[in-house]
């Protein structure tokens, strides 16, 4: 089905799409000319989703995506649905594109009902920050007052001047006709009134100086604060008025980072009668620090490792290393590593040091106060009787010696990669700790650490956006993974262990609770096959990169393909391939091939000889280029040698 256009309407100037010309389901496309963003651009769209009063359950959407030149797929940026008597403003901030070109879709999907429709008014893309606004276009760049009975700010300025304005002109074009936003006491009838003037949320990691021009009157009772908030809700004051200043435009400059989603609030709360006016005009934001400040922003990486190479920038106690950096060969009776199931992690609590008493501590390095932080790492638990602080992960405050123990393993399967997660923020500098214990012999088993990461921003963000096309978790759905025919013998989406004894894994690759596909041995015969097609992916210049987890534990393991088929080919071609019992762990897949059409990836499994032939694959994902390190030759028959599962230190 081709997309239907979206109309023009005239004279009212907007396009729209409605269900007089289309149906439900059916999608409308626009596609912007190439971009070749050089610098920061904002991007403002004005939009309105109407629908039926009686149809909330399959709402109109109305989708922004980016195709850059070199990827198969299109990223998703930002999404809406909910209806809307009146124009809303949407603000998207695009960094500067390293890619040669990129393009800007911009996709309606009708929703139920019989008046469901979807208009754009304005589609604007301007060099510059999304915080930054002079105030004289009628969107006022997505600022909005919240509204308060008693004070508000107004837009002052222009023909339509208030007559109790005292104000002689604005700051941009300095004269009567510029505008800018003011809050006047004259229609309080309580103290304690606050006006708030909330910018659009950033939608990309910044980091600089934000300055903005402000005029007060004089000795007047209020206060002009400014806050920044992110999307759980979290106030914090960044800046406020210490001096009446001069009656002229004064100007503020105010170091602003938001590594994660944040707006900003100006805030004007008047505590007595003498109230007068605040005002507010040119908020603009450079990248640099204000006062030539030479810190250099935190960088989440350097807080992360995946310890393939060595402990990156953690450390362990002087008192001994508590934790070992080891790797397993692909072997039936112990899981490998978690990054590619062929690679190095920690193991604590090794035969070198099962001793009664005995702790390993593991440092990260520090991190900067004041900021909201979200750490991912992977553990798995061997033995142990008791489960309690067999892992916990300790908060190390720099300028104190006290310790807060913010997580623990309460209660796990054993030998399986569990994520875990948890947010935080403390105001001074902190380092994570990672502490393994071993109170008496005979509870003492073994402890695995591996893939810990730490990024800015909270781990349960409520705006967090679906995965990019290009990825498949499983978690969710299918993604956009198709079946000609679904039965018993199809790849089935599954979690937790496979009902076969000796087959098939214990638990996903992505969290260790969570789905993964899989075909189940016992519903097919041998020889029988189940085939999973990705959706359309399109072609272009250069190489790509597939990489998958794939699973093939058991005895009567067959046979896992994955073929390239190409728009109008009636052949498929083999890209890579697996048969029989490769390893009780999930092993990474890295391909790399180049394809100018439109094209599908299928995963193709074959059951084997005995019921214990159960094939899984998992955390599916495309990327543009080469892949980085391609992946060790393993194995493409069964067959393994009684060493394999000894850990090499």
């Amino acid at each position: 089905l081709d997309p239907f256009p979206m109309f023009l309407s005239l004279p009212g100037h907007y396009i729209y799409v409605d269900t007089s010309f289309a149906k439900q389901g059916d999608k409308a496309l626009l596609l912007s000319s190439d971009l070749q963003a050089e610098e920061w651009s904002c991007l403002r769209l004005v939009y309105q989703i109407a629908t039926s009063s009686g149809s909330p359950s399959d709402p109109s959407q109305l989708n922004l995506y980016v195709r850059f030149e070199d990827e198969s797929f299109d990223r998703l940026l930002w999404s809406a649905n909910e209806p809307s008597d009146s124009w809303l403003i949407a603000s998207l901030d695009l960094q500067t594109l390293p890619r040669n070109s990129s393009l800007v879709l911009i996709e309606g999907v009708l929703g139920l009902g019989n008046t469901a429709s979807i208009a754009l008014f304005e589609i604007k893309m301007t060099t510059g920050y999304c915080i930054e606004c002079d105030f004289e276009e009628n969107h006022l760049c997505g600022f909005v007052n919240r509204w308060n009975p008693n004070v508000n700010w107004f837009v002052g300025g222009g023909t339509s001047r208030n007559s109790h304005s005292v104000l002689p002109q604005d700051h941009t074009f300095k004269n009567e006709l510029g505008h800018y936003m003011y809050v006047d006491s004259v229609y309080i009838k309580h103290f304690q009134e606050v006006a708030q003037l909330i910018s659009p949320m950033t939608t990309a990691p910044m980091s600089g100086c934000l300055s903005f021009y402000y005029q007060l009157q004089q000795g007047n009772d209020n206060v002009f604060s400014l806050y920044s908030r992110d999307v759980t809700g979290l106030y914090e004051e960044i800046w406020k008025t210490n001096s009446p200043g001069n009656p002229a435009w004064n100007l503020a400059e105010v170091e602003f980072s938001a590594p994660y989603p944040m707006e900003l609030i100006f805030e004007v709360a008047f505590n007595g009668p003498n109230g007068g006016y605040v005002a507010l005009d040119d908020i603009s934001f450079s990248p640099v620090h204000c006062q030539n400040q030479t810190e250099l922003p935190f960088s989440a990486i350097e807080a992360s490792c995946n310890f393939e190479e060595d402990l990156c920038n953690f450390y362990q106690d002087k008192e001994g290393p508590g934790w070992a950096r080891v790797k397993v060969k692909p072997n039936m009776y112990r899981a490998g590593d978690h990054t590619s199931g062929l690679g190095y992690y920690l193991l604590a609590n090794t035969k070198f040091t099962s001793q009664p008493g005995y702790i390993g501590r593991l440092y990260g390095p520090s991190l900067p106060g004041n900021l909201q932080y979200c750490l991912r790492f992977y553990y798995a638990i061997y033995g142990f009787l008791k489960m309690s602080d067999t892992l916990a992960v300790y908060l190390f405050e720099e300028n104190q010696v006290v310790q807060e123990k913010i997580w623990s393993v309460l209660e796990s399967p054993r030998g399986v990669w569990m994520q875990a997660e948890i947010s935080f923020k403390k105001p001074m500098p902190t380092k994570v700790v990672f502490m393994s214990l071993c109170k008496s012999f005979w509870d003492c088993g073994l402890v695995a650490l591996d893939d810990i990461a730490i990024e800015l921003g909270s781990c349960q963000s409520p705006e967090k956006l679906p995965p990019p096309p290009g990825e498949c978790t499983f978690e969710q759905d299918e993604c956009a993974f198709t079946q000609e025919r679904r039965n018993r013998s199809s790849w089935h989406r599954r979690r937790g262990e496979t009902p076969t004894s000796y087959t098939g894994p214990k638990g996903d690759h992505t969290t260790g609770v969570g789905y993964y596909m899989y075909i189940e041995a016992s519903h097919m015969v041998y020889g029988q096959k189940a085939h999973l097609s990705s959706g359309p992916l399109r072609g272009v210049a250069g190489k790509h990169c597939l990489a998958f987890f794939y699973h093939m534990y058991g005895a009567g393991t067959g046979l896992l393909s994955v073929y390239l088929k190409k728009e109008g080919d009636s052949e498929e071609s083999l890209l890579w391939r697996r048969r029989g019992e490769q390893s009780i762990s999930w092993l990474r897949a890295l391909i790399e091939y180049s394809c100018e059409r439109q094209h599908q990836i299928i995963f193709e499994a074959i059951r084997g000889m005995s019921i214990r032939s159960d094939i899984a694959i998992d955390d599916v994902k495309f990327q543009a280029g080469p892949c980085a390190e391609m992946e060790d030759i393993t194995p493409q028959s069964s067959g393994y040698s009684e060493d394999l599962n000894e850990i090499e230190y």
